[in-house]
């Protein structure tokens, strides 16, 4: 009887580490091992910016620590104090809106696959970046980057941000068209965070609006557009004594401000960062001390 207790014991002992180890595998396979996944669909746009020398960059830019400028590239950063918050906005124009381009990680769609805003910058020569949406953070919401669809499933009530192939923005709710029609009809890039800032030139935010789970006053990541080819960025501190940070209805009085039609909110807090030849300007909460947070994507300017 002994014997046979003791023999059950060991079989249940076995039992409870095979369950254990199966709940830690699907934890690290969900959480930490990295998995790389494939394209479903492309529309991959062949632009001027890629097939003819016409557009390309033949002389040589001046650049400065605020400014850059090329034959196709124009971009200032102003740097100012918005409600205790320093704030950079970027004033960019192109000649071809192929030069506004998405990156992921490790140049890879997947699961945990992370790295430095400005890694990923680096690795794809941009001029100028910021961090993107973080899709890795959620396991719903349109991935669409570079005409390569990756991510289909929607969620009703979402907004996302739509870049078309003339490099236009505006904005889409999930429920209401799939991430194939938008595919089928040109887009080029979707991002799925928000929420919308600015539409029509007007603001589309209350005072009480904000991303779940968040605090009020944020460092902030987000893009607009001003006219055709022509786009401003801005990216605040926050969450320090030098900057308090700004809410999504201060953010978008900035986008206003500017002349913005269009203006979105990507993803911010500690993933917030700005980089601009080969540095990174904002002041990042995402690590320790002043480290940049590893995300799965970022946005960019640039010939590559």
């Amino acid at each position: 009887m002994k014997r046979w207790f003791k023999k059950k014991m060991a079989v249940v002992s076995i039992f409870i580490l095979l369950l254990i180890g199966a709940d830690s595998y699907v934890l690290l396979k969900a959480f930490v091992l990295p998995q790389a996944e494939t394209v479903i669909a492309s529309n991959q746009i062949a632009s001027e910016s890629t097939t003819t020398d016409e557009t390309t960059e033949t002389t040589e830019p001046v650049i400065t620590e605020t400014s850059y400028s090329d034959e196709n590239i124009q971009l200032t950063i102003d740097e100012q104090v918005v409600n205790n918050t320093t704030a950079y906005v970027v004033d960019i124009q192109v000649s071809d809106p192929s030069y506004l381009k998405t990156a992921l990680a490790q140049n890879t769609y997947g699961r945990n696959i992370k790295e430095a805003t400005s890694t990923i910058a680096e690795e794809n020569k941009a001029i100028l970046a910021i961090n993107g949406d973080f899709y890795g953070f959620r396991s719903s919401g349109y991935v669409l980057r570079n005409g390569n669809l990756y991510r289909e499933s929607g969620v009703d009530g979402q907004e996302d941000l739509v870049i078309d192939e003339n490099g236009d923005l505006s904005i889409i709710d999930e429920g209401e068209i799939s991430a194939q029609e938008l595919l089928d009809s040109g887009v080029q890039q979707v991002l799925s965070f928000g929420p919308a800032l600015i539409e029509n030139s007007e603001i589309v935010v209350d005072t009480a609006t904000e991303v779940g789970q968040s605090m009020s006053s944020n460092p902030r990541t987000a893009i607009g557009q001003i006219s055709e080819n022509h786009y401003v960025l801005v990216v605040s501190d926050g969450r320090t004594d030098e900057s308090e940070g700004l809410s999504l209805y201060q953010l978008a009085e900035v986008f206003q401000q500017v002349g913005a039609t269009t203006a979105y909110n990507l993803d911010g807090g500690g993933s917030t960062t700005l980089y601009f030849n080969g540095q990174v300007i904002n002041t990042p909460v995402g690590g320790q001390g002043s480290s940049e947070r590893s995300v799965s994507d970022i946005v960019y300017f640039g010939y590559e």
